[in-house]
């Protein structure tokens, strides 16, 4: 099976995460999307994230029943901080059946060369990339990489913007799936200052 994998904080996920792996599935030639909830990105600051097991449980409420999607948690029980390099590695020997993509923003592949093992990952695995900005020229800059450009829509919207809504008490609920936000809520997420 053919399997790309969202990584990301998804601190929180939202509809523009939904709508991307959505499109990957289902205008691409992969056959599931998972998304790698990260406990700890090397390059972003841990303080601001949610609890591990909260971030999971909201991509697992966010799927709900759809069988094309799955809620991963590998990266918790590896080394931290979470290097991608280390969970292909881990993911190839738990399931040599699969086939894996990594699906990634063009603002993610602009920071490639600072991964661990970039070129590594770059020569044995396809990067998936969606633009994020009207004019990316991403054939050209990352000829060498075995590299798909899916011109999926553009999403104007990220966690950082939930976030930054909820403490500004802003009614978000349609930017997050509902069992999502409903969570978020109750639990009182992001409402106290950071």
């Amino acid at each position: 099976m053919k399997i790309g994998l969202y990584f990301g904080s998804f601190n929180p996920i939202h509809i523009g995460h939904m709508a991307i792996a959505n499109y990957m599935v289902e205008f691409t030639d992969l056959e599931r999307v998972w998304f790698v909830v990260s406990p700890q990105n090397p390059f972003k600051d841990k303080k601001s994230l949610l609890g591990d097991h909260h971030r999971l449980a909201l991509v697992e409420m966010a799927i709900e029943d759809d069988f094309r999607f799955k809620a991963s948690n590998i990266e918790f029980h590896l080394p931290q901080p979470s290097y991608t390099v280390d969970t292909l590695a881990h993911l190839k020997e738990k399931y040599p059946e699969h086939e894996f993509v990594l699906i990634m923003g063009e603002d993610n592949l602009k920071g490639f060369s600072k991964w661990k093992n970039y070129e590594f990952i770059g020569a044995n695995y396809p990067l998936y990339v969606y633009p994020r900005s009207e004019n990316a020229n991403l054939e050209i800059d990352f000829s060498h990489l075995n590299l798909q450009i899916v011109r999926a829509p553009k999403m104007e919207i990220s966690s950082s913007f939930i976030r930054q809504s909820i403490f500004e008490k802003k009614d978000i609920r349609h930017f997050l799936p509902k069992a999502t936000y409903e969570y978020l809520d109750q639990m009182n997420f992001y409402k106290q200052s950071k």
